[in-house]
């Protein structure tokens, strides 16, 4: 049997300026999406695409559940965990292998 893993992660666009908070149970394919610009909605409008911030978890009902809480957070909140994980905002989606 083999195990899924739920992430929640936090985007941003070239210049830092949007943040975006998404939970998947396929961050390499969802980075695709996201890098292609493949889904209509906020990230491809925003050009959002650079991974900063990514937490897994065993289950869809914890990673949900996270994924709320950062939502409710404030901006600087995000930015602390950003700035906590990544200090230097490196796209950390150039790190997966997603092709």
């Amino acid at each position: 049997m083999s195990l899924r893993h739920y992430y929640v992660y936090i985007l941003t666009n070239k210049n830092k300026t949007v943040l975006y908070t998404g939970v998947t149970s396929n961050i390499k394919g969802r980075m695709w999406q996201h890098k292609h610009k493949v889904l209509d909605g906020f990230t491809k409008r925003y050009n959002v695409d650079q991974l900063m911030y990514l937490e897994v978890f065993p289950t869809a009902m914890e990673a949900i559940t996270r994924e709320k809480q950062i939502k409710a957070g404030s901006r600087q909140r995000k930015i602390k965990l950003i700035n906590d994980y990544n200090p230097s905002w490196k796209d950390l989606s150039d790190d997966l292998d997603y092709e």
